[in-house]
């Protein structure tokens, strides 16, 4: 017959596994209090800012680059009818590139117009 006793093991783990777990539990919980909304209102400020300046940078550039390569083409490699459409459609993209900023700007503006005016009025009248 077998023996039916209870058998329990405990080990609780040790303060190297602890910081660890605890470390892993902090990634995961949601911190909304430890940033202020001064620091919060300056990272939307530079999204709205910084963004559409990355994207018309990005643009600018593959339109200048783009514009070199048909230049190439039709003065080292002498293909002048492709080396025009490759640098006038690289000339393109470049000289759209300024519209591209306004545009995204004015996107970024919108979408994020509401979250800053509620706070920077919360931050106003929290000064008052």
């Amino acid at each position: 017959m077998k023996n039916n006793d209870f058998e329990y093991r405990y080990s609780a783990p040790t303060n190297a596994e602890r910081r660890e777990i605890e470390s892993i539990r902090n990634s995961y919980i949601s911190k909304p209090n430890t940033i202020d909304k001064l620091s919060y209102l300056r990272k939307l400020d530079a999204k709205v800012k910084n963004i559409p300046t990355v994207i018309s940078l990005v643009a600018g550039i593959i339109g200048t680059l783009t514009f070199g390569l048909g230049l190439s083409m039709i003065l080292e490699w002498e293909i002048l009818l492709g080396g025009v459409v490759v640098g006038t459609i690289g000339f393109i993209i470049a000289i759209l590139a300024y519209p591209i900023f306004i545009v995204a700007t004015k996107y970024m503006k919108n979408k994020y117009s509401n979250e800053i005016l509620k706070l920077t009025d919360e931050l106003l009248n929290e000064q008052k």
